[in-house]
């Protein structure tokens, strides 16, 4: 439920942008409705992903140093906060509404940020060895059904108001084709993400520390066997912790940390980093694909709760048809066929279909050829999220040591959004270029990003069928407790 919820947190801004601009940024005499400008477009777009990387660092490292358990309450806590300030605001002009929104969109980032970590490293340790990256990426998929929640939230908000407050398109009425009570819609569905995270709270709060972290890095193996004697009902005995087994820690700059993981978190953090550079900046053609497809018409022969209502008719079949398939078969096949063949087979097929789309490229720009770029995007974002999108989240929780599992997947996940910042903002000036030549030329680059996500994917281990202690080289201490889960 937590991802769930972050997903709806992350991805509702792309609903309600175009309604912040109709409302606060109209001019008089316009031919087309106001739009938010370049630099508010990419602080609204953008704010709540640096605060994401910043809680992915901060919460990562907490979450090793004062327990997952302690530090899981905080982000939900900070989430259910933040989406109920994010659609308040203080005074009513553009500059303090935009203000007011940005700075409580990234406190709201940086109580996502540390779910990643946290979920990822608290499902690795609770679950076996035989299911445990179908359950990790389980709560990876989660991120599709809170998409979708976000495009039907938003479908049923506008439909509610557009049928109480009815107005005339753009066209035939500038002014009044945005009615006043269209200020309350967009806050609406922001702080709709407040409920689901605020259900979870009560059930975090009851959910014991993970045996593996009491035993191994808390050092405490008699409340490590109480834990697990309570999560599985069974008697289970402490054994003493031997002295040599405190003497064999080593610090994460250190050069045992080096020589043991340096590759292998050079691998988790380059593979999100590229990923993400690759699956945001395809978000950029979503715009042209939907008005090519016919799903969303010209922005002036609509009012302002109709353009809100298609784009989220629009994103609710993409997540249907392409991103929740995706993922589900991730958790379907992670522990049959491994992490590192899905991640291999993600980024050679986005790599494929990239190239596909962008030599070709004047080919798919005539108006009969647009329904298969259509579906040549769409197997691209299947082969995302059936692939590196899910693996990239899952692997770095399997393959450290417990005292630095949560601080690496962290560090990890924190690349992935500077991926995502990148791959958001660096190409954003060519998807609004009228030269075709520059799009052609950001898919052939993403074409290459992916060729080196396929390549860097060798650096990683593959941690099927294996235990936590057995994949990062930890003394083998706490291999009782893996064969009784």
């Amino acid at each position: 439920m937590g991802f769930f919820t972050d997903a709806y947190d992350l991805f509702c801004i792309s609903l309600v942008t175009k309604l912040l601009g109709r409302i606060y940024y109209h001019v008089d005499g316009a031919p087309k409705p106001g739009t938010l400008p370049p630099d508010v477009s990419a602080a609204v777009n953008g704010v709540a992903f640096i605060g994401t990387l910043s809680g992915q660092l901060f919460f990562g490292w907490l979450g090793d140093k004062l327990g997952r358990k302690k530090v899981y309450g905080m982000t939900l806590l900070l989430m259910v906060l933040c989406s109920v300030a994010s659609g308040l605001s203080f005074g009513r002009e553009p500059k303090s509404v935009m203000t007011t929104l940005c700075f409580f969109r990234f406190w709201l980032g940086f109580g996502i940020g540390g779910d990643y970590p946290l979920s990822a490293t608290i499902m690795s340790e609770y679950a076996n060895k035989k299911t445990r990256g179908a359950f990790i990426a389980a709560i990876f998929a989660m991120q599709g059904f809170g998409i979708l929640a976000g495009g039907i939230f938003a479908i049923v908000t506008s439909s509610i108001f557009k049928a109480k407050f009815d107005a005339p398109p753009y066209e035939v009425d500038p002014v009044g084709s945005t009615v006043p009570e269209a200020d309350f819609a967009w806050r609406i569905i922001l702080m709709f993400g407040a409920l689901p995270a605020a259900l979870t709270y009560y059930w975090r709060t009851k959910m014991p520390e993970t045996a593996r972290y009491t035993a191994l890095v808390a050092k405490n193996m008699e409340q490590a066997a109480k834990d697990m004697s309570r999560v599985m009902q069974v008697e289970l005995q402490a054994e003493e912790l031997k002295k040599e087994d405190q003497t064999k820690d080593f610090g994460l700059f250190s050069k045992q940390f080096a020589a043991r993981h340096g590759l292998h978190l050079l691998g988790t953090a380059s593979t999100w980093f590229l990923l993400d550079v690759a699956f945001y900046s395809q978000n950029l053609f979503q715009k042209d694909i939907f008005s090519a497809i016919g799903w969303i018409p010209p922005a002036k022969t609509m009012n302002a709760l109709e353009k809100v209502f298609k784009i989220a008719r629009a994103q609710t079949l993409i997540a249907l048809c392409s991103t929740i398939p995706g993922y589900w078969f991730t958790v379907a096949f992670i522990d049959k066929i491994g992490r590192f063949t899905i991640q291999l087979v993600g980024f050679f097929f986005m790599t494929v279909f990239m190239f596909a789309l962008a030599i070709p490229y004047e080919h798919w720009t005539l108006k009969e050829n647009r329904i298969g770029f259509v579906v040549l995007y769409s197997l691209t974002f299947f082969f995302a999220n059936f692939g590196p999108n899910s693996t990239t989240f899952v692997v770095p929780a399997e393959i450290f040591p417990a005292r630095f599992r949560s601080t690496c997947h962290g560090i990890s996940s924190a690349s992935g959004k500077l991926g995502a910042m990148i791959g958001t903002f660096g190409f954003l000036y060519l998807a609004q270029s009228p030269d075709k030549t520059n799009i052609k030329n950001s898919l052939l680059v993403l074409g290459v990003v992916n060729i080196l996500g396929f390549l860097f994917t060798f650096l990683v281990p593959e941690p099927k069928g294996k235990s936590l202690e057995e994949i990062s080289g930890e003394h083998e201490q706490e291999d009782e407790l893996e064969n009784k889960v």
